[in-house]
C-alpha cells in the first residue's frame, strides 16, 4: 500500500499508564526502528488524507517527543486516568463534524500494518445497514481496528470507566460487518517486560 486509501479521521489510543510494564512504556518499545507509539501513527497516516488524532496523557509525557514531526494532532485527555472511556469520549468529540465514518486504533498492537488498516477502511459502507466494521483475526476473533459509523458518535459522549466502547459495540447487535487479517496480530498486544522478550526472541530479535 503506497498512498491514502481515504479520508476517514483516525483515532489512536494512547493514553494509558502501561502499569503492567513495571516502570517502562510499552508505547515507547521500538519496533521496526520506531517507537511504537510513532509507529502506529505513521501507519495510521499513510493510509488517510484525514486527521490522525492521538489521545495521549497530560503533558509533560515522553510519547510527546516520540511523535514530535508526525503529521498527527495531539489530544491531551485530562482525566485519562479514568480509564479508555475518557479518551474514547475526548477523541470523538474532537472528530471533524463532516466525518461520516471514524477508525479507531489502538496504539498497542505492533503487528498491524497500515495494509490491515487500508482493508478495515474500504470495507466502510456509508450507504449501508452497517454501523461497524471491525478487524477480526484470521480465525474470526474480533480485535482492531474498528470503524464506527458517524450515528454512533453521540453513544460515545457519555461513557464512563475503562469499557474500552464494548457498550457502543454490543448496542450496534448485528449489524457489525468482520473484516478478517492475517494471523492474529488484530488482537496480539505486549503488556508486560516479559511478553515482549518473548515476542522478540519469536521474531529473531535481540
Amino acid at each position: 500500500m503506497n498512498r491514502p486509501v481515504t479520508d476517514m479521521p483516525i483515532l489512536l489510543l494512547a493514553a494509558g499508564k502501561s502499569s503492567r510494564m513495571r516502570g517502562a512504556d510499552k508505547l515507547l518499545q521500538v519496533v521496526e526502528g520506531k517507537p511504537l507509539i510513532r509507529r502506529q501513527a505513521d501507519i495510521a497516516c499513510a493510509i488517510t488524507h484525514g486527521p490522525v488524532i492521538v489521545a495521549l496523557p497530560p503533558q509533560p509525557h515522553p510519547r510527546y517527543d516520540a511523535l514530535h514531526g508526525a503529521r498527527v494532532v495531539p489530544l491531551p485527555v485530562a482525566d485519562a486516568s479514568e480509564g479508555m472511556n475518557a479518551s474514547l469520549r475526548s477523541g470523538f468529540a474532537a472528530l471533524p463534524a463532516t466525518a461520516k465514518a471514524a477508525m479507531l486504533l489502538l496504539c498497542d498492537l505492533p503487528e498491524l500494518t497500515a495494509d490491515d488498516l487500508a482493508r478495515v477502511a474500504v470495507a466502510h459502507d456509508p450507504d449501508s445497514d452497517t454501523l461497524i466494521w471491525r478487524g477480526t483475526t484470521q480465525d474470526g476473533q474480533p480485535g482492531h481496528p474498528i470503524v464506527f459509523s458517524a450515528r454512533l458518535f453521540d453513544r460515545f459522549k457519555s461513557l464512563t470507566g475503562d469499557g474500552g466502547g464494548h457498550e457502543v459495540v454490543k448496542a450496534a447487535g448485528q449489524r457489525v460487518a468482520h473484516v478478517p487479517l492475517p494471523g492474529y496480530r488484530a488482537r496480539l498486544d505486549l503488556d508486560t517486560p516479559e511478553d515482549w522478550a518473548n515476542w522478540r526472541a519469536a521474531r529473531g530479535e535481540t
